[in-house]
């Protein structure tokens, strides 16, 4: 298996709705971002998947070296030597790929955030730093665009958040800041035991609200000169805000299960955006 048919089938196997927005770019900038992706699916797995915390530490160290051993010209790993002969192109950076690292270091230490401002900062590492990557890639021309690309990050990963609470407390974690679990009075051990509540309700409806919001500052920073080249962002954006509206739809029954939107619906959203520029 060749490190581009690798990088491939990682990014085709997640059924992530990014693949989804991928299929309409142009090859180049298509085998761009599915190696990077498949980089930030590696390291991540490294959280989900690795019982023992100490082996996870170990195998995300290893990754920080790999990174370092990629931009020295001496990849080891297949994703890396699928990203590297495509990362000068794009302007990715061994700073960029080290802060996805280090937010999933983060996953280790720390289960619970105290206030949004600490959410935040992992949102940025985890999902903000993978917008801007992903906003270059697309073909970015304006500076401004940038800040779009980390506002949208967080979006999406708020979206996730709210999308994924149940399967995330079977982990022990529990995103939701510890502040606003107190506001809506909502215990952790709700969470964790998946107890639903009138209160789970609205505090999870002041999330998706919260989320809308930075979908909507996100839409307005993105320069008109811009528009066109990031439209693989604005199917995403199209596809997790109708997951997010399904969710609301739902009434947040989010502890038991994981919502999700069929694959011919993701691929019609995108399609949409490709051909109407509907969002």
């Amino acid at each position: 298996m060749t490190p581009q048919q690798y990088v491939q089938e990682k990014a085709a196997a997640s059924g992530s709705s990014f693949y989804y927005a991928f299929l309409f770019l142009p090859k180049p900038r298509r085998a761009a971002i599915t190696a990077f992706y498949a980089f930030c699916r590696e390291v991540d797995d490294v959280v989900d998947e690795v019982e023992d915390a100490g082996v996870a530490r170990t195998k995300l160290a290893w990754w920080q070296g790999e990174v370092a051993r990629a931009y020295a010209g001496e990849p080891i790993h297949p994703v890396m030597k699928a990203l590297m002969p495509l990362a000068p192109d794009y302007g990715i950076e061994a700073r960029h790929l080290l802060a996805v690292i280090e937010g999933c270091q983060m996953d280790l230490e720390q289960t619970r955030y105290l206030d949004f401002a600490g959410l935040s900062r992992y949102c940025h590492l985890v999902a903000g730093i993978v917008g801007e990557v992903s906003a270059r890639i697309f073909g970015q021309s304006d500076a401004q665009t940038t800040a779009y690309a980390h506002k949208l990050g967080l979006a999406f990963q708020l979206t996730n958040i709210i999308r994924d609470v149940g399967e995330d407390s079977l982990r022990g974690r529990i995103y939701l800041p510890v502040n606003e679990l107190q506001q809506f009075d909502v215990k952790a051990h709700e969470i964790l035991k998946r107890t639903y509540s009138d209160r789970f309700v609205a505090l999870m409806r002041f999330q998706a609200e919260r989320a809308h919001r930075y979908y909507d500052e996100a839409l307005s920073l993105l320069p008109e000169a811009d528009r066109r080249p990031q439209k693989a962002g604005l199917m995403m954006a199209s596809i997790y805000r109708t997951l997010l509206r399904e969710i609301e739809r739902d009434d947040f029954q989010v502890l038991h299960q994981r919502v999700s939107l069929t694959p011919l619906r993701k691929l019609w959203l995108a399609w949409r955006v490709q051909a109407l520029g509907k969002l």
